[in-house]
């Protein structure tokens, strides 16, 4: 048989004879004990994933026939989860201590340190994070981008370029000699005025982030502000939200204070950082506007531990103590309240391998295992506008899907140790 009629009979064989091997190439079938639908809040037992590239084909229970040629991997003693999505990180640099540490180091090391903490948050099972900004301008996106074509191993990224501040304020590297001069690319954010913000916001977009931070009060970890203090006014921050509307995305706002709070949330925001001194009157505004919660209220601890064991600035202490409990409070009247929370941590503060951390905070805190779980899935992806890509197992998704051993969901501790890691298809991490 010539070479050109063999591969004429093969094809033939290929349309009359749908064999096994052929249907399943390509295909990876998990097999899950436990399957959380975060879409409609339940627990699936005894099911079949089926992966096909780096997307979800279909879900069958365990009795369904799986194709012979597929790679098996099985689950069965686990439960399996949507990969988590961390809304509120920063991977690039190393983590939070003096206040001019970013200043010691150069663009390079920062950018290799990204590499480090999103090997690392990947595989502690978070698989989608929006990175909330760096003081270096774009070298997250540069991160994210490597991400993307595959140069480095980590999670997607949505990034904010740099922060968007007011001199001297949250965003700022502060406590320098005041004749010592920063370069440029630490200040690309720095805007005073509603023109001055509104052309920062351009510049970031136009440079490559995906969303604006916008810092509208003090900080806790920048020396020299007043958390509680707005730093923007309404109609400043409205400025940034009207811009970023014409490029089709959406402003994150840091507000502690209550006023701050309420100014961002009028201005049209999508989403309050931190939130740690609200309001009953702003918790309001938070329901009646749809405007998601972002709070790192795991992160109080980490900083009043390990803070003081390495002597971080006395300030620093201070503030995380002012604003620790009077954020958890507010966050559990935001839960009773029906606010919308999304899952941030405030990772870069802390390790990124510990972000998993949180997750029984938050039903400490008031809300259901599963609502906790919902926050780092499908309301976290509703929040980054990705809902048709991530946040839930099912077909036409990403299969980014993560296992922890037993019944995960009787103590949401467990999530600190995550065995097994699937992002797009590919397995990161095995048991």
């Amino acid at each position: 048989m010539t070479r050109a009629a063999a591969r004429l009979a093969l094809a033939a064989l290929a349309v009359v004879l749908p064999s096994a091997a052929l249907t399943a190439q390509g295909m990876t079938v998990i097999r899950a004990g436990r399957l959380v639908d975060t879409e409609k809040g339940e627990i699936r037992k005894d099911q079949l994933l089926f992966v096909r590239g780096e997307r979800i084909e279909a879900i069958h229970p365990a009795s369904a026939k799986i194709p012979g040629g597929a790679r098996v991997i099985d689950l069965s003693r686990y439960t399996v989860v949507p990969g988590l999505i961390d809304c509120h990180a920063h991977l690039i640099g190393d983590l939070t201590g003096p206040p001019l540490v970013p200043l010691e180091r150069s663009g390079a090391q920062e950018a290799f340190s990204g590499v480090r903490n999103a090997r690392a948050t990947l595989l502690a099972g978070f698989t989608t994070v929006r990175d909330v900004g760096t003081y270096r301008v774009f070298v997250d996106a540069a991160l994210r981008d490597a991400i993307a074509d595959g140069t480095v191993v980590g999670p997607r990224m949505a990034v904010a370029g740099a922060y968007v501040t007011v001199s001297s304020g949250a965003g700022e590297i502060t406590g320098m000699a005041p004749d010592v001069v920063l370069p440029p690319d630490y200040r690309f954010g720095v805007a005073n005025s509603v023109p001055e913000v509104r052309a920062k916001v351009r510049a970031l977009l136009n440079g490559g982030a995906d969303f604006i931070k916008i810092l509208a009060t003090g900080a806790v970890l920048t020396r020299g502000t007043k958390p509680g203090v707005s730093e923007y006014t309404e109609e400043e921050i409205r400025g940034a939200v009207d811009q970023a509307a014409q490029y089709g995305t959406f402003v994150a706002a840091h507000a502690h204070g209550a006023e701050g709070i309420k100014n961002a949330v009028r201005a049209g925001v999508r989403s309050i950082e931190h939130g740690s001194l609200m309001d009953d009157a702003a918790i309001v505004l938070m329901k009646e506007r749809g405007t998601y919660l972002v709070a790192d209220i795991y992160n109080g601890d980490y900083i009043a531990s390990v803070g003081r064991e390495q002597k971080w600035p006395e300030e620093y202490l201070r503030k995380n103590d002012e604003t620790t409990e009077a954020q958890r409070a507010g966050f559990r009247k935001a839960v009773a309240a029906g606010v919308k929370i999304a899952y941030g941590t405030d990772s870069g503060v802390y390790p990124h391998a510990l972000s998993a951390r949180q997750l029984p905070y938050m039903v400490r805190y008031g809300m259901t295992p599963m609502a906790a779980i919902q926050s780092a899935t499908v309301v976290a992806a509703e929040l980054m506008g990705w809902s048709d890509r991530v946040g839930s197992i099912a077909p036409g998704k990403y299969a980014d899907i993560i296992a922890v051993e037993g019944d995960a969901m009787a103590d949401l501790a467990s999530f600190s140790k995550v065995p097994f890691v699937m992002k797009g298809g590919m397995v990161y991490q095995a048991p």
